[in-house]
């Protein structure tokens, strides 16, 4: 699998939770990704919520996760 790089500030090597938030929550099909911080400017929330979402999706048995 080859590294994503994060559209905004060009983070190299995303997470696999940061790639799984952007498929679950902007789009399934997403060809641009957003590292943990610009995920969550984007979204207006903090990166704590957003690491709580990951821990729920994973819960639920997300497969982007």
């Amino acid at each position: 699998m080859e590294s994503k790089v994060c559209y905004v500030c060009g983070k190299e090597n995303l997470s696999k939770n940061e790639i799984g938030l952007t498929k679950k929550l902007l789009n399934k099909n997403a060809k641009r990704f957003y590292c943990l911080d610009c995920l969550a400017e984007y979204l207006e929330v903090d990166t704590e919520f957003l690491l709580e979402k990951v821990e729920e999706f994973k819960m639920q048995g997300c497969i982007f996760f």
